[in-house]
């Protein structure tokens, strides 16, 4: 995975244990009521280790995991701040301020561990992209990305 501590849990359905790590305090990355916006410092203020649950997929297939499984959609929210964007020059996002999953992680994990900088997770997704767009061409690119009308921009 690229993260020492990391685990990857692939299904649907997922029970406490799939998520339970004694002396930790688990945390979903989701938006939603009572979500807390990560800030720099978060783990410290928390006072104990953090145990970032990221539920990967579309924004609906994320969704319906936590419909499915409602005990992990229980677990206490923590949320990106407002304002930032997107590396991921070759994707069509549904809305202002979407972020691939990974970018999200990496964002996460600087304001739990700041002042540790966790941006070195990005440079694959970097070299993903700039094979993209190196493969469809500078004008296909322009066309389909560059030049596309969003409600936001």
């Amino acid at each position: 995975l690229g993260l020492a501590g990391a685990r990857r849990v692939v299904g649907e359905y997922f029970s406490e244990q799939d998520w339970t790590q004694p002396g930790y305090a688990p945390r979903l990355l989701f938006p939603g009521e009572g979500a807390e916006v990560l800030t720099p410092g978060y783990g410290r203020e928390l006072g104990m280790p953090v145990q970032l649950i990221v539920p990967d997929g579309t924004w609906g297939h994320a969704r319906k995991l936590l419909h499915i499984n409602p005990r992990l959609a229980a677990l206490p929210r923590v949320m990106l701040p407002a304002g930032l964007s997107t590396r991921y020059r070759v994707r069509h996002a549904d809305m202002p301020g979407a972020l691939s999953t990974i970018e999200a992680v990496t964002h996460a994990l600087n304001a739990i561990e700041a002042p540790r900088n966790f941006d070195a997770l990005l440079r694959p997704f970097e070299a993903l992209i700039d094979g993209q767009i190196a493969g469809m061409g500078a004008d296909l690119y322009a066309k389909h990305h560059l030049n596309r009308k969003v409600p936001w921009r």
